[in-house]
């Protein structure tokens, strides 16, 4: 069964013939591979592109690399990469004209030498690069660094809502339902059994995810960093800093990890993609804060997993979701502080913070959106607007609930949406 993934194929359609070598990033197995050797292959074909003029090579195929006289077999025996001059003179000999050629090259980090053979076809007019890979290097934020501002990167995250939707059988109640406790992971998807998934996703975790970041950062203590994980697992979306985590660990674990190496594990997970942080931005002010920061799964499915499905607060899950559906569109997303000032019980002026969960950007335009599971009655809604009652501008305001209400603007300006619509329809906050 295929899986539409039309939002990243324009990405790529939108960037033929720039002169920069396409990279897509993203964390393992969100198809990155798929879009590039089945997505993209057969969008150049049905434009009208000679299948001669689409060069794939796949690094960890036997069938490719005997093409360029190297074995699969040896060279994973001697831990070594294929050699780039037989890679580059099989590829003369494919580029017999003045043409258009598109080389997509998947695990493209088992070539060596493979930043140089790279920008080398730069130099070429008739070459267009597309290239992708899974090793620790292709899982972090540095890859576009290594092409020397020649790169221009496509990030891909697991399957959206509506992704999810083009291939499950049910009604969107229940596709919600099981998107937030599996994720959009596309081979978790697929899947049928319950506990097929759940088994694959724990697989995912300790086979996959961990170990890269272990072999990348030459992590020593492996117990300290999965525990670490566990603590953002089970605090998704919460505010926190180095320092509380590490007094959480002293206090629960009787650990001595520093404050500074959270720091090093907090980054590592960010650098593979496994995660993401909001920082805490003052809307009145102008100015960022530091610390605390919120931190967000990349997919729910993961996390969930990572907990043994224990904890399934949907407040907190449903605030993830619409945090990676807002990246996914290309939002950057920071969490707002309202400052203000009342007077308490014996008169006096105190200063509180009111948080608003998301402050949005994307170019020149803004928007803040609180995520409300619920708003049974006026009380919670007096609550959900207070902080964008105390914001002076004119950006949109918008709330993100779970009830079933249509979506509409209250007496303030105050866009209320429910889930189903935001996630599914791209233009629901633009009404």
């Amino acid at each position: 069964m295929e899986i539409k993934r039309d939002y990243y194929l324009k990405k790529m359609t939108d960037r033929k013939g720039n002169g920069l070598i396409k990279v897509i990033t993203g964390i393992r197995r969100c198809g990155k591979s798929y879009l590039l050797n089945t997505i993209f292959y057969h969008h150049l074909l049905e434009s009208g592109v000679q299948e001669d003029h689409i060069i794939r090579f796949a690094f960890d195929s036997a069938d490719d690399l005997v093409l360029i006289g190297e074995s699969l077999i040896e060279m994973q025996k001697n831990n070594r990469k294929a050699d780039p001059e037989k890679f580059m003179a099989y590829i003369r000999t494919k580029v017999a004209d003045s043409g258009i050629y598109y080389l997509l090259l998947d695990e493209v980090q088992m070539l060596d030498s493979f930043e140089a053979v790279l920008n080398s076809y730069l130099r070429k007019d008739n070459v267009d690069v597309y290239v992708t890979g899974s090793n620790a290097k292709f899982l972090s934020k540095d890859i576009i660094t290594e092409f020397s501002g020649r790169g221009d990167e496509i990030h891909m995250y697991p399957l959206s809502f509506s992704e999810f939707m083009s291939v499950y059988s049910g009604d969107k109640y229940a596709g919600l339902a099981e998107y937030m406790l599996y994720g959009g992971i596309p081979l978790i998807v697929l899947r049928k059994d319950a506990n097929d998934k759940a088994a694959f996703l724990n697989n995912l975790f300790s086979e996959i995810y961990i170990s890269d970041i272990i072999k990348r950062h030459k992590v020593r203590n492996q117990s300290e960093l999965e525990d670490l994980l566990n603590v953002l697992s089970s605090a998704v979306g919460s505010l926190t800093n180095p320092e509380k985590l590490k007094n959480t660990f002293r206090s629960e674990k009787k650990s001595r990890i520093t404050a500074g190496t959270v720091t090093k594990y907090l980054e590592y997970f960010e650098d593979s993609f496994l995660m993401e942080s909001a920082q805490r931005y003052d809307i009145k002010g102008r100015e960022y804060i530091e610390t605390p920061k919120k931190y967000y799964f990349s997919d729910l499915g993961l996390r969930n997993a990572r907990i043994n499905f224990r904890q399934y607060e949907e407040t907190h899950i449903l605030e993830n979701i619409i945090y990676n559906e807002l990246r996914m569109r290309g939002y950057s997303v920071d969490v707002g502080v309202v400052q203000v000032t009342e007077k308490n019980a014996n008169n006096n002026s105190v200063r509180k913070q009111l948080e608003v969960d998301f402050v949005c950007n994307l170019g020149s335009k803004r928007c803040y959106i609180q995520s409300a599971y619920a708003i049974p009655d006026e009380n919670k809604r007096t609550q959900e607007i207070r902080p964008f009652r105390n914001i002076n501008d004119s950006f949109k305001k918008i709330i993100i609930t779970k009830d079933m209400v249509p979506a509409h603007y209250d007496e303030y300006g105050i866009l209320t949406l429910n889930i189903y619509d935001f996630l599914l329809d791209h233009e629901s906050m633009n009404m």
